[in-house]
């Protein structure tokens, strides 16, 4: 079941938190050996928060839809008095004292912190299979890789342990899991919800967001984390919106912007599915249209620059003191992210405002971007190249390809599944817009989701859990 009819049976009073909680512990305990989901499962945390939200219900007291609901956290996000590792031998025994400024806001909601997920070590690396707590693996095959480096949130919502996580996303590591197990993930506008309590990769790319089963429980969660913080420097003072207003209203008429960046080297299964997707707009009502956005290729560029100059800057002490106590895969990308000059990050931060600015004039014809969320199905774990027509990459640079622009733009970003390969493997389609509007995302998904085209596609492969 989703969040929102969860909560439905509990204001009925027709099911409890500690009931809800209990039956999550037993589903955690059967699945999370078999994918690796969880690093933590707070077990004593989450069944005392469900009895004293079950006596608030039984008082009258519902905080909100997410009032009992457990939800899964990155093991990069801060949660007070449970072990946070950020998926390293490094902060194996480490216990936050303070709560991120995001789970609290889930607290205050009403919403139960049932664990900590694993992620790929420091959250550097897309892949999700180098965590020091062993690869996370995804559900619906067990030797392909979930996509990180949100990993273990994406394997939590797809195996049906949890209905909703949050993850972090530096250059894709919310949608690339989202994707890769078949949910939906939504990268907000930088600054739109706050990252105090959050360890950092690069500051100014980093950003947190929700992992659900759907779409309106993937807005509820945004709605309860997005939020001006004053004690997170690149937070936003943006006003408060209702993210699922827009949620059911029809998009016929509405504009689909089809970048040729995204789609001119993809693998076929996904190029097919996400066509077919763009047919199925089409029958909407939407209208189509191909755009070019001529500066991607320096937006790539300059989000690497900064993604490695911001994490050598995280890292100088972990490159110094620890090289044994960190992966060597990660160790190596940390070392060789010292090598950007200084001169290279100052520039790619001054062209940002006016790249920026240049990529969103493609939003002056169009409402909505959609391209592919990754070029290629998920990889088996371990794999660190991959055949693209005949050519090949690396995975890790496949896996960010798509992803990565907007996380130096930050635009919001959806992923959303679209598809399914031949081996059943999921296949995910990414909206982008502009600044501010993640409305407009949750809109154009829903529409998606409810499709009847969609619902045939998906109701074998993807059940109700």
């Amino acid at each position: 079941m989703d969040i929102l009819s969860i909560s439905k049976l509990m204001k009925k009073k027709e099911l409890s938190p500690v009931e809800l909680v209990k039956e999550t512990l037993h589903k955690i305990a059967i699945e999370n050996p078999k994918c690796n989901a969880f690093i933590t499962v707070a077990e004593e945390e989450s069944l005392q928060t469900a009895k004293k939200l079950e006596q608030e219900l039984l008082s009258g007291k519902i905080r909100s839809p997410l009032h009992g609901i457990p939800i899964a956290i990155k093991d990069l996000i801060f949660t007070k008095g449970i072990r946070t590792t950020m998926g390293s031998k490094l902060y194996e025994q480490f216990i936050p004292d303070t709560d991120a400024t995001v789970v609290q806001k889930l607290k205050d909601a009403g919403a139960v912190i049932i664990g900590k997920t694993n992620t790929h070590e420091f959250a550097y690396g897309p892949i999700g299979d180098r965590s020091y707590f062993g690869p996370c693996r995804n559900p619906h095959h067990l030797d392909k890789i979930t996509g990180g480096s949100s990993s273990g949130s994406g394997a939590a919502v797809a195996s049906g342990m949890v209905t909703g996580a949050l993850g972090t996303d530096t250059g894709g590591s919310i949608r690339i899991p989202s994707s890769a197990c078949g949910i939906v993930g939504m990268k907000p506008t930088f600054g739109l919800v706050s990252k105090k309590g959050s360890f950092p990769l690069a500051y100014t790319l980093d950003h947190i967001g929700p992992m659900t089963k759907n779409i309106k429980d993937n807005a509820l969660l945004l709605n309860v984390i997005a939020g001006y913080d004053s004690e997170d420097p690149y937070s936003l003072k943006m006003e408060k919106k209702d993210y699922s207003s827009l949620i059911g209203q029809d998009v016929k008429g509405k504009t689909l912007g089809i970048p040729s960046y995204y789609f001119d080297f993809i693998a076929e299964e996904v190029h097919a599915e996400v066509i077919h997707c763009i047919h199925m707009y089409e029958e909407l009502g939407v209208i189509i249209k191909k755009v070019d956005i001529p500066i991607l290729d320096k937006i790539a560029i300059a989000q690497s620059i900064t993604i490695q100059s911001e994490a050598a800057a995280v890292h100088e002490d972990t490159i110094q003191n620890h090289k044994g106590d960190v992966d060597d895969e990660v160790f190596e990308r940390l070392v060789a992210s010292q090598a950007i000059k200084g001169y290279e990050y100052v520039q790619s931060q001054v062209e940002r405002s006016q790249l920026i600015a240049e990529y969103n004039q493609v939003f002056d014809d169009v409402d909505v971007l959609l391209t592919p969320t990754l070029p290629i199905l998920p990889t088996n774990i371990g794999q660190r190249e991959v055949q693209i027509q005949g050519q090949t990459e690396a995975v890790r640079h496949a896996l960010l390809r798509l992803t990565s622009p907007t996380n130096y733009t930050g635009n919001p970003s959806l992923s959303l599944p679209c598809g399914l390969s031949m081996h059943n493997l999921p296949i995910g389609v990414q909206f982008i817009a502009k600044h501010g509007d993640e409305a407009e995302l949750y809109q154009f998904g829903y529409a998606l989701e409810q499709s009847g085209l969609y619902q045939d596609r998906f109701q074998d492969a993807f059940p109700q859990k």
